[in-house]
């Protein structure tokens, strides 16, 4: 070979994938990448094992199944049922620190089933489905994880991985649970990725929420012969209602109160002695919402003196804000612009724009390159996730992966639709590689984790966590 093109050759082996990282990729880290490409067929096939059983949160009995003997089958050492919880898992390979450990989830979201179609049809009408991506998800975070084992075991990254798999993300925040039964505490550094419309080192973060529910308990009365006798419980819930939406106009702009009344009697002509209300309050911040909380606590014995009724104000859940780690996301943005963009083939970026036309926003299609890096102290747009709460415990690096088409509605068909199908296998692919490759920087360079470490430290300095679940064991079904 001429020595010119050897020359040429040697760039090319040494520069990544998208060859617009200036520093070159170590041998570890390429051979992490080609990992993930050995695992795309099976990684795709738990994805859409997972998007197919479609399981809320702590249901995810075969979701959970099919990862976890997965990893065990690759060599991890797995427990099964941590937390209390019988579809969360530990799966660990290695010894010695560094610690580092990835997250993976895998619930759907109630009522949302659609087939891997560009127009909204439900795949079995009335059923869950994976409208936030989280069949994606798992599968790509253990991949990384058992790209970094294999380099453990071959001697070439010497301490621990782990992978949590962590249920009930929409629902009661396993990972708080998980939190509470010390799972995280040994570790040095975690990673998360989220599905998305962008290819993003997310440094915005994500919204601090409180989940409660309020119970009202009146006196029961025929509504026409004697309503004098009653006393409506639900006039308790529609005063507090009424007291919530009265306070939007008092709070920060960047706040949000939503809340849906799950109990309102059972018919018109009976004064009803019981109704409930389920309510979320967010905001940036932790501090603001605890407030938050407090006026609503205040609003509800207000509406109850005013009705003749009582009631009970119970918190059910809740989540701290992220806590953004701008090194880390340093590292994590070095490693997607290594890779360089995403590729959709034509027929995916039609399918999604296609979903654009029928959510009546405008047809752009999917985003490919990696956005750039942005370190300014910003609000978040909106969203809550207990990946938070673990930032609070141990410096947190976390990513987002176009899987979906851009502005289209979240929580809803269309990401569910890209998410059974490439476009969604191909983001996947994609977070993995990039979790994977800054995980090797993790373990290959200790400064790096030195310096993750002390901007963690500085921000936690004086914290004292509180974690937002009722005291007891987590509330699994029983049926």
């Amino acid at each position: 070979m001429n020595r010119s093109l050897a020359f040429v050759s040697i760039l090319g082996f040494l520069f990544a994938p998208g060859a617009t990282q200036a520093e070159p990729a170590s041998a570890a880290k390429r051979e992490a990448v080609a990992s993930i490409d050995r695992q795309s067929a099976e990684i795709n096939g738990l994805a859409d094992q997972i998007w197919a059983f479609a399981e809320i949160a702590l249901r995810e009995t075969r979701s959970a199944a099919v990862l976890a003997d997965y990893a065990e089958a690759q060599g991890f050492e797995v427990e099964r049922g941590v937390a209390e919880m019988p579809t969360a898992f530990v799966a660990s390979y290695g010894k010695g620190r560094p610690i580092i450990g990835i997250m993976g989830e895998y619930d759907a979201l109630p009522g949302i089933s659609q087939k891997a179609k560009a127009s909204k049809e439900a795949f079995e009408k009335g059923a869950a489905g994976h409208g936030c991506g989280h069949n994606l998800f798992g599968p790509a975070s253990l991949a990384a994880a058992i790209a970094i084992k294999e380099l453990i075991a071959a001697g070439e990254l010497k301490g621990t991985i782990r992978f949590y798999g962590t249920p009930a993300e929409e629902d009661i925040g396993g990972k708080v649970y998980m939190i509470r039964a010390g799972l995280f505490d040994d570790l040095d550094i975690a990673l998360a990725w989220h599905p998305g419309d962008e290819i993003t080192a997310d440094t915005e973060g994500s919204q601090a929420m409180v989940d409660f529910a309020v119970e009202f308990r009146g006196r029961t009365a025929h509504a026409a012969a004697d309503p004098w006798n009653g006393r409506s419980a639900l006039d308790g819930v529609e005063l507090f209602t009424h007291a919530i939406n009265l306070m939007r106009e008092h709070v920060e702009p960047t706040v949000r109160m939503h809340y849906v009344i799950v109990d309102g009697g059972d018919v018109p002509n009976v004064v009803p002695d019981h109704a409930k209300v389920w309510t979320w309050v967010r905001d940036s911040k932790h501090t603001s919402v605890d407030a938050l909380v407090e006026r609503a606590r205040a609003a509800a014995q207000g509406a109850a003196l005013a009705t003749g009724t009582e009631s009970t104000f119970s918190i059910q859940a809740g989540s701290y804000e992220m806590l953004v780690n701008r090194e880390g996301a340093k590292l994590i943005h070095a490693n997607m612009s290594w890779l360089g963009p995403l590729q959709f083939t034509e027929q995916e970026q039609e399918f999604a724009r296609t979903i654009q036309r029928e959510t009546g926003v405008e047809p752009t299609g999917l985003r490919t390159e990696p956005e750039p890096l942005d370190l300014t102290e910003r609000p978040p747009d909106g969203g809550s996730t207990d990946v938070a709460d673990v930032s609070w415990v141990v410096p947190t690096l976390h990513l987002t992966v176009t899987t979906a088409a851009h502005d289209a509605p979240w929580h809803a068909w269309p990401v569910v639709a890209t998410g059974g199908m490439s476009i969604g296998h191909k983001g996947m692919v994609y977070a993995a590689k990039a979790l994977a490759a800054t995980m090797v920087d993790l373990y290959e360079n200790p400064e790096q984790r030195k310096v993750i470490a002390k901007e963690f430290e500085a921000e936690t300095k004086g914290f004292k966590m509180k974690l937002y679940i009722p005291e007891g064991p987590p509330p699994v079904p029983t049926n």
